[in-house]
């Protein structure tokens, strides 16, 4: 095996690696960016639909946005205790932390920042795929 060939299976590898672990450390972070943005939704939805409709609309529409009010406070709930033990921080959800920044700190080293961003897109860019795909994990 010539360099080339060596950089190329530690460049896939620390594909795989930062993919998986960045798939894991997403199962935390994504549901708190969830809630903020249905935060946002919500009172958007609320200040358009303050006043604006007839009464009859306004008993259903006022249905539906209790609806997702009881949505977001359960979700943000299930992610409270997901990464949160009580007043401690999951230890999984540490070390995943660590784990991503560790790959991130070897990937600049083996093969430089540029390779860390290459990696990164097309970590995106298999997450946008997945979701528009409708196979999301």
């Amino acid at each position: 095996m010539n360099s080339l060939d060596i950089k190329n299976l530690k460049k896939r590898y620390f594909v795989w690696l930062y993919k998986t672990t960045k798939e894991a450390f997403d199962k935390y972070e994504r549901k708190f960016t969830q809630v903020e943005i249905d935060k946002d939704i919500l009172l958007e939805m609320e200040n358009t639909l303050m006043g604006s409709y007839l009464p009859h609309e306004k008993v259903e529409l006022e249905k539906m946005v209790n609806n997702f009010q009881e949505y977001i406070s359960a979700k943000e709930k299930a992610c409270l205790e997901l990464k949160y033990q009580g007043l401690r921080t999951n230890p999984e959800f540490i070390f995943l932390d660590v784990k991503l920044n560790v790959i991130e700190k070897l990937i600049i080293k083996e093969l430089g920042k540029k390779a860390l961003e290459e990696i990164k897109a097309l970590y995106e860019k298999e997450m946008t795929h997945r979701i528009l795909g409708g196979a999301e994990h």
